[in-house]
């Protein structure tokens, strides 16, 4: 999915282009940069040229402290054509110790690995015990899964969030967050796949998708 050394097979979220500014790809890493925590506002979301409906994506990613960052699927550029990010469903990625927006939305929804602002991530292959995450400097594991409606998060090798689309369950958790105001939220059969600016240096390597 990312070839690891160019920009080729992704764009701006806001543009036909690669950012010219706010992202760097140096040696297998792709990283956007420090931009003083405003959402979108230095280089902008990147999303994929490509849709994709039914997939299996995979990547790892690294976090600096206090740092907040996404990996949003469905996402429909045309949506939002105001300020911040774009509009899909969310992977959460964040420093859940030190970022405040962990301590906010519903049952900690916008924590790491969470569906953002719609499920919590928590620990479903081992209930009970916490979720996996190797620390701040270091490589961690995303992993989304969609086959129809039904979809899985899994962090480090552990399903931490799974739900179906399209089902009165889900519509009425959009109903009760951010993302009410669009509609249709969540509900397109395609979408593109979006990295997010938010202002915090995060690095993303090895980037990988199968299609089913």
């Amino acid at each position: 999915m990312w070839d690891g050394n160019t920009n080729d097979g992704w764009r701006s979220a806001r543009g036909p282009q690669f950012p010219e500014k706010g992202w760097e790809i140096k040696e297998g890493v792709l990283t956007v940069l420090e931009g003083g925590g405003g959402e979108a506002s230095n280089g902008g979301d990147i999303i994929t040229r490509e849709k994709f409906s039914q997939f299996e994506l995979k990547l790892e990613f690294r976090i600096t402290e206090g740092a907040n960052s996404g990996i949003k699927y469905f996402v429909d550029p045309e949506l939002n054509k105001g300020e911040g990010s774009s509009i899909g469903l969310e992977f959460q990625i964040l420093d859940d110790e030190r970022h405040p927006d962990a301590k906010l939305g519903v049952q900690g929804n916008r924590t790491l690995g969470s569906l953002y602002d719609l499920i919590p991530a928590e620990n479903l292959s081992v209930p009970g015990t916490a979720k996996v995450f190797r620390g701040i400097g270091e490589w961690n594991q995303a992993r989304i899964v969609v086959k129809g409606n039904h979809i899985q998060h899994w962090l480090n090798g552990f399903k931490v969030v799974e739900y179906e689309r399209n089902t009165p369950m889900f519509r009425a958790l959009v109903a009760y967050s951010k993302y009410k105001i669009w509609p249709g939220f969540g509900s397109s059969p395609e979408g593109h796949i979006l990295l997010q600016d938010h202002g915090n240096r995060v690095s993303y390597r090895s980037i990988k998708i199968r299609e089913f």
